[in-house]
């Protein structure tokens, strides 16, 4: 609830004192810092980086811009930076510009306070209603954002149009005493980016030309891609030189990073089936993979919502899975239900493009899985660098490998029984004995799962040829799978 002091005289009586916005934010701040309470509740992997930064902007009562690619928590830490503010905020009632009691910047909260003094009303402004943020969008005007004249308002009123109660406020006065955030701010056009110079500058504003100068108490907020990034716009050189302190974001640094934010975002209460850490691991490499593509645009970026999305997406499979009757445990093959996520949030390159953009999520799914199964298993010797005038050694996958060789094969998809698609993995003895060798399966379950890693992991190394069609999958030696297309 909001404190009790309805007019002026009761606030004052209350000792309540004013203080700007980046005084209190500051203040506030280092009363949090000393009492260690989270600053950014649910900001993972900047911790050493952009908090520290953003800290300081704020400690130094800076206008701030947040500088990076897509999906990496630009206007979260925006409106987490709202929790810094007090919770309550009395302003004097009867004009929208959310003035100060004891100090009103407009003619007419002037007016008020002369004709009704101590008796004058006041209401109580929350913490969620002092930020507000818009989306930086080329059809932004200078009236959204500052305000102009209104002549209906003049007309109805019968106010003369030079009277300053004719002008409608645009969004940034509206949030006088608050943060306002712009997101996206290379997308406002040029000449509506001139008219933040005198409120960064100056903190005031002018309406039409106006004789009035209000000076506004507010924290200005940014996000943009980097300039030379985006073919949508630029940030002006002056406006960037008003803007105190720029600060970069980044993708996280670590898998482990990676995965600790996928799952924080998750949008389910809980997974209902075991769902291994490897796994989770598998899927955020996907988005690592793309980082490093040569079929990606990198400097579009991937964002952390690939990963998010590719993880529902596939313990989405799994649910479909056990609700048709099948058992409630995830198999590799449903890492190829992440496609859509991938393919609707990558953006490639020509050569990608050329490619198709399922391929290229195909492509950086088995790399992704490539990755994994060499944290858990040998590394397969390169194919086709034996001596043939030499035996080849054996090695860790000879049996298994062997077994293919004499025309054997094992097929699996996400749909087939779950006794069906155990009796087709258990057909290849070599395949458990590798398991049982090098994995540390946490049960069963987890032990079919690493035989489907072993497979896609030989077929990586170019040692099993894997044919996919209709959502079946079948692993075979590569070159019968060679000489079956000849005779064919």
């Amino acid at each position: 609830m909001p404190p009790l002091a309805k007019n002026l005289g009761e606030l004052k009586k209350s000792g309540w004192k004013s203080r700007s916005v980046k005084t209190e934010l500051r203040e506030n701040l280092l009363a949090r810092m000393k009492s260690g309470e989270p600053l950014f509740p649910g900001i993972l992997g900047y911790d050493k980086t952009v908090l520290p930064q953003i800290q300081n902007a704020l400690l130094s009562r800076h206008d701030f811009i947040l500088l990076g690619l897509r999906g990496q928590a630009k206007s979260r830490l925006l409106r987490l930076v709202a929790n810094l503010l007090d919770e309550w905020l009395p302003v004097l009632d009867g004009t929208p510009l959310n003035e100060d009691p004891l100090s009103p910047i407009s003619p007419k909260g002037k007016r008020i306070l002369a004709e009704q003094g101590d008796s004058a009303p006041i209401h109580w402004l929350s913490r969620e209603e002092r930020f507000q943020e818009k989306l930086a969008t080329p059809d932004v005007s200078i009236s959204d954002l500052i305000g102009d004249i209104d002549p209906i308002k003049a007309a109805r009123e019968k106010l003369d149009i030079s009277n300053e109660e004719v002008i409608h406020w645009g969004i940034i006065p509206r949030m006088n005493r608050g943060i306002f955030a712009v997101n996206e701010l290379p997308d406002l056009q040029p000449r509506i980016q001139v008219g933040l110079f005198n409120i960064l500058e100056e903190s005031d504003i002018q309406v039409r030309g106006f004789p009035l100068r209000l000076p506004l108490d507010m924290l200005l907020v940014f996000s943009a891609n980097p300039e030379d990034y985006t073919n949508r716009g630029t940030i002006i050189t002056p406006l960037k030189d008003r803007i105190a302190s720029q600060i970069m974001t980044h993708y996280p640094n670590t898998v482990d990073e990676a995965m600790a934010i996928t799952k924080s975002q998750i949008r389910r209460d809980s997974i209902p089936f075991p769902f291994p850490d490897w796994l989770y691991r598998a899927i955020e490499e996907i988005s690592f993979q793309a980082r490093a593509s040569e079929f990606v645009d990198q400097t579009s970026g991937v964002s952390a919502r690939v990963s998010i999305a590719a993880v529902e997406n596939v313990i989405s499979n799994v649910e479909r899975r056990a609700v048709l009757g099948g058992v409630a445990y995830p198999r590799l093959v449903d890492l190829y239900a992440a496609i859509p996520a991938v393919t609707g949030k990558v953006e490639l390159v020509h050569e990608g493009d050329q490619q198709g953009s399922v391929k290229v999520a195909r492509l950086l799914i088995g790399q992704a899985i490539s990755k994994v199964f060499l944290d858990h298993f040998p590394k397969p010797p390169k194919k086709g660098k034996e001596d043939p005038e030499k035996p080849s050694k054996p090695h860790a996958y000879t049996q298994l490998i062997e077994w293919f060789q004499d025309g054997e094969k094992i097929v699996v998809n996400d749909d087939m029984p779950a006794a069906e698609y155990r009796k087709s993995l258990d057909r290849a003895k070599p395949l458990r004995q590798l398991v049982a060798a090098h994995a540390k399966p946490a049960d069963d379950a987890e032990a079919y799962l690493f035989m489907e890693l072993v497979l896609e992991g030989l077929h990586a190394g170019g040692w099993l040829s894997r044919k996919e069609e209709g959502g079946v999958v079948e692993y075979l030696d590569i070159f019968s799978n060679m000489f079956r297309g000849l005779k064919g």
